[in-house]
């Protein structure tokens, strides 16, 4: 069977880059068809529901804070395009401690201020005040040249464009740690400054310094939260889309379709809640053919010989790490008591994030790293519970063939892993921050690397596409173009992951395709 609505666009998927480039495509007025196997939108960026009626609560799956949001910056000139400035806004984090860094001996809180974060750090170690004031300019100067280096140039800026790409040149191949060791930190000095490790799921000896820099410098002009939950973001683009297309949910592509070079169309099949086949498959064409897909899947299910050498060069990635969760709704309590609000906790037992990182992977998780974020302390929008209920969200490193052998060698080992690693960060947190934590847990829900797999399609339970290590950062990043006539990559590991990059990633490729400006911003994605 053929469906042969006349199509603009048909774009596979629906994460936030994929409903980026829908909902402003169809903004303009094109016909937008997307496709979901998921029965929610979102990708990552969903929420979902547990409890019923008056228990009721949601959590996001994945997303906890916003940067790049501020005047001028991608998110905001992403709404603005789309009319839903006024709609969708945010809450600015505590701009006197965003983020709180923890672990034995330590506290820091990271400002807006940069200054004030120099001061913060130095009167922890004021044997290091020159490394650290050093450390933390070149952080600066290397953000500026990342947000400035990208064409069009005039004349006039040539000589300082050349300035700006000597320093990029000289730390385009190095890790967060290069960097530390460049400028002789001491363990403590580095670990706070690199406990954000869980916002790329990689720790400072892998993790490229390109991309600490832009997402630290980002966060250091503001930090954000939706007003109402990250579900009402997704919602916004849904409707916008809607106005003159469809978001079609339960449909799994199976089938890219190609006719004389050009990829025309898919094929989908219904499946319900489970992702069970529910019916036959039939055929869906478009003018063209937008990939949210994990970028690698579809050019294996479209055949990679069919790709340019450059492509399949480029499509020769390694996957991120993937992460355990815990989604807890508590009762009768006030967090605000205990030192939570407008703020996330980073929190290690050890000094050395690279051992502790490569010892979660391996399944020790006796001295922890984790992040916690309070989403009901986050705005004063009570939807996401009821009275006298908070979410709290937990976030660490996980190995996906550790935890895939073990679900399918005994289901009962795994569930039994997944609280073992619950109970190793709320024993801490009980000790540390909030004693009695556990006795006011009314809902405990725990996802594992197999749980993202199987609800967001991310091959090897991945949350941010390709690797975020120095190869895969940069001028050699695989970007939207397939080498494919009428086929377009829209995907994190074809952009950039996060709520911003991948909007900031759907928003490129309207540009690129319609010539419609969004203003959408920074960073070394290269052009058509």
């Amino acid at each position: 069977m053929i469906n042969v609505e006349p199509w603009d666009y048909v774009v596979v998927g629906s994460g936030l880059s994929a409903l980026a480039f829908s909902s402003l495509a169809a903004r303009a007025g094109k016909r937008v068809l997307v496709l979901e196997t998921h029965y929610l939108p979102g990708g990552y960026g969903h929420t979902f529901t547990m409890g019923k009626g008056e228990g009721e609560v949601r959590f996001n799956a994945q997303l906890h804070y916003v940067w790049n949001y501020g005047p001028g910056r991608p998110v905001n000139n992403f709404l603005r395009k789309l009319g839903l400035q006024d709609e969708i806004t945010f809450e600015s984090y505590d701009p006197d401690g965003y983020d709180r860094m923890r672990m034995p001996g330590y506290a820091l809180d990271v400002p807006y201020d940069w200054d004030k974060l120099g001061r913060r750090l130095g009167a922890l170690f004021p044997d290091s005040t020159d490394s650290i004031t050093g450390f933390l300019a070149e952080v600066q100067a290397v953000d500026v040249a990342l947000g400035k280096l990208q064409p069009p140039w005039t004349a006039r800026e040539l000589p300082v464009i050349a300035g700006r790409a000597a320093r990029l040149m000289r730390w385009r191949k190095a890790t967060l740690q290069d960097v530390f060791d460049h400028f002789g930190f001491l363990p403590a000095t580095q670990t706070l400054i690199g406990l954000q490790w869980p916002d790329f799921l990689l720790p400072p000896d892998r993790l490229s310094f390109f991309a600490w820099t832009m997402l630290f410098a980002g966060y250091q002009r503001g930090a954000f939260y939706p007003t109402h939950h990250f579900e009402s973001v997704v919602q916004a683009m849904v409707r916008v889309i809607e106005s003159s297309g469809e978001v079609r949910l339960g449909q799994r592509v199976t089938r890219f379709l190609r006719e004389g070079g050009r990829v025309v169309g898919v094929e989908v099949e219904p499946v319900d809640e489970q992702f069970a086949t529910t019916g036959p498959p039939i055929e869906i064409r478009g003018a063209e053919i937008i990939c949210n897909m994990d970028p690698r899947r579809a050019a294996e299910m479209l055949g990679l010989e069919h790709f340019s050498a450059k492509v399949r060069k480029r499509l020769d990635y390694s996957y991120s790490h993937s992460n355990f969760m815990a989604y807890v709704a508590l009762k009768d309590i006030d967090l605000r008591d205990h030192g939570f609000g407008r703020n996330n906790l980073f929190h290690t037992e050890s000094a050395d994030l690279n051992a502790t990182f490569d010892r979660m992977l391996a399944g020790d998780y006796s001295q922890p790293s984790f992040a916690m974020t309070v989403p009901s302390l986050l705005t004063s929008d009570r939807s996401d519970a009821p009275p006298g209920i908070t979410i709290v969200e937990l976030l660490t490193v996980a190995d996906y063939t550790f935890f895939h052998d073990l679900k399918l060698s005994s289901p009962r080992a795994y569930r039994r892993k997944k609280l073992e690693i619950y109970d190793a960060m709320v024993d801490i947190i009980e000790r540390d921050y909030v004693p009695g934590f556990r006795d006011h847990v009314d809902l405990r829900v725990l996802g594992s690397p197999t749980t993202n797999q199987r609800y967001v399609g991310s091959p090897a339970g991945n949350s941010y596409g390709s690797d975020l290590t120095p190869d895969h950062i940069g001028f050699g990043r695989l970007d939207h173009r397939t080498s494919i006539e009428g086929f377009h990559f829209c995907n994190a590991s074809a952009g950039f992951a996060g709520f911003s990059g991948t909007l900031w990633t759907g928003s490129r490729l309207y540009e690129v395709l319609t010539g419609d400006p969004v203003r959408s911003g920074p960073h070394v994605l290269p052009r058509k």
